[in-house]
């Protein structure tokens, strides 16, 4: 059994550094692996980043990223990347890490993802340059996503992202807002090989549960959400389940 525990949207600041600490270093006695699921940041500063690697690093256990919107919004990209790294946190986008929990190896693939909408209510690759740049962005992730998925060498398998894959863990946002929450491509990116899980965030007003149209379990797992430090899931090759996890 593989513990994985997952969280996003946590928005760290100065102001916020310790909120989650008292929980996390209790985390090597509840899972194996840390899941950051974006928006790590609130404006996605180099300084905000140093702040993310103080409460999220040294916790005894892995700790894997992708970022969220708000992680590139000051386009400080590399610095937010450099200080992660220096805490020893993986942070993927579009690649992929493998993770040997008791002999069995977890691979996680990642991307931040992007939006678009879902099937029967997306947008399209015809008409304005922009439009078009718009769906082909998304499209490109998806591709990437899908790529390390299938290339990973492990015997389970997870996906990481920021934007939904799926609209069902969107309930309760409105509905205006889907195509800027997930995309259908992450989807059927993650159904393009044996996936056990999918966790992501960003939609802070959604729901927790969902499925791919493959049968994917798919997680929320944005703060606001789990209302608590981290979510745990247990995974075994044909199964998963959740348990409740320290909160804050």
């Amino acid at each position: 059994m593989i513990r994985i525990a997952a969280v996003g949207d946590v928005h760290i600041d100065r102001d916020v550094l310790g909120r989650f600490r008292p929980a996390l270093e209790e985390l090597p006695e509840h899972a194996d692996v840390l899941l950051l699921a974006g928006d790590l940041t609130r404006h996605g500063t180099e300084a905000e980043a140093k702040c993310v690697a103080t409460e999220f690093g040294g916790l005894g256990v892995p700790v894997i990223a992708v970022l969220g919107n708000h992680d590139h919004h000051c386009d400080e990209v590399p610095g937010v990347l450099a200080a992660l790294g220096d805490a020893g946190i993986t942070v993927l986008e579009g690649d992929s890490t493998v993770v040997r929990v008791d002999g069995v190896r977890l691979g996680v693939a990642g991307v931040k993802g992007f939006g678009g909408g879902f099937a029967g209510r997306c947008a399209s690759e015809f008409g304005e340059p922009e439009m078009k740049a718009f769906v082909r962005t998304t499209g490109a992730v998806a591709e990437r996503l899908g790529a390390a998925l299938r290339d990973l060498d492990c015997d389970v398998r997870v996906a990481l992202t920021h934007y939904s894959p799926v609209p069902d863990t969107l309930a309760g946002e409105p509905l205006e807002i889907y195509p800027f929450l997930g995309s259908y491509l992450l989807g059927q990116a993650i159904d393009s090989a044996p996936t056990a899980l999918a966790v992501h965030g960003h939609a802070h007003h959604g729901s927790e549960r969902g499925r791919t149209p493959g049968g994917v379990r798919v997680r929320n797992v944005a703060h606001p959400v789990i209302k608590q430090a981290y979510s745990v899931f247990n995974l075994a090759a044909d199964n998963v389940s959740s348990s409740a996890a320290s909160g804050i």
